[in-house]
């Protein structure tokens, strides 16, 4: 069973979309969802520095449409028909943050456009809410949940992302981060700040959710055509209204990946896909799925080897 994720923010690097509007018609379609959002995402993507992608206005819409169109160029793993793809679909789809956005699209929750809307959205409400208090997040490697959670909660801060793969990541104000950087959690190796402009998935967000909720209710949501698998719990979803629901309310409340991957374990995964910017989420997956074959779409080159392990799922 295929599974195919979408990573969240800070997986943007300088330039990482220059090789994917190399394709037939990818920049015509990134052209078109620039002009539905306002924003120009093809020259984010190829000229913008470090800090232009790395505001969360810019990096959300940006991250999405990438992984829209290496799904897109992979062909045959989505069922919306917006992107041209054929019939095969993943076994499940989850997408990390907002990640999560680029997931509803494959699973035809929201067709392409009405998902880069939403996000564009969302990113800026959550800019906003990141301007109103100096805040940010910081990986922490290695180390106990159980000793590690009481930490960060004795330092004022949120367990914002589970990872699982023993990461955790944590996010509160700048001072908080700090802190922590001096007093890490017993067993913790290293803490790495992150390249995000807020502390995502906290209280912090709050006044991003009601912005979010009044723009979702515009939206007519069809019911996930493959499974789709839900940060909030790692919970299987199959109504798109509650898909829906779940993506405003997980702007201010944590991301539970780990729970997600216990999700494909029991589905019986057999090949994890990533799509663009991958890497992050195919990690974590080595190192909690042992044995799953995984490939992470960086460039076009690594569309072949994804091919055949979507082939090699549809067939086993």
């Amino acid at each position: 069973m295929l599974v195919l994720v979408a990573p969240g923010q800070g997986a943007q690097t300088p330039g990482f979309l220059t090789p994917w509007l190399e394709l037939p018609g990818a920049a015509d379609r990134v052209a078109a969802w620039s002009d539905a959002i306002g924003l120009d995402l093809a020259h984010y993507g190829t000229k913008a520095d470090a800090d232009e992608i790395r505001d969360t206005a810019v990096a959300q819409p940006l991250l999405v449409a990438a992984g829209l169109l290496s799904a897109a160029a992979l062909g045959d793993v989505a069922p919306d028909a917006a992107f041209g793809l054929g019939a095969v679909s993943p076994g499940a789809v989850a997408g990390h943050s907002v990640g999560e956005f680029t997931a509803a699209a494959f699973a035809g929750v929201l067709d392409a456009t009405a998902a880069l809307r939403l996000v564009r959205t969302r990113g800026l409400a959550m800019a906003e809410a990141a301007a109103i208090t100096r805040t940010g997040m910081s990986a922490l490697l290695g180390g106990d949940p159980e000793v590690t959670v009481p930490h960060l909660e004795k330092l004022g801060l949120t367990p914002a992302n589970v990872n699982g793969a023993g990461q955790i990541v944590a996010a509160g104000t700048l001072e908080q981060l700090a802190a922590l950087a001096e007093d890490k959690p017993e067993g913790v190796r290293r803490v790495v700040p992150l390249q995000v402009a807020g502390a995502f998935h906290t209280h912090h967000m709050a006044p991003a959710v009601e912005k979010l909720a009044a723009a979702a209710q515009e939206l007519s949501p069809a019911d996930p055509a493959v499974r789709y698998v839900s940060n909030k719990d790692g919970q299987v979803v199959t109504g798109g209204a509650e898909v829906i629901a779940r993506l405003v309310g997980q702007v201010a409340n944590p991301v539970r990946w780990d729970l997600c991957m216990e999700t494909f374990k029991e589905l019986g995964v057999t090949g994890l896909v990533e799509v663009c910017p991958g890497g992050t989420l195919t990690g974590l997956a080595k190192r909690a799925l042992p044995g799953v074959p995984t490939v992470a779409l960086k460039t076009p080159d690594d569309l072949d080897a994804a091919r055949t392990l979507v082939a090699e799922t549809a067939t086993a």
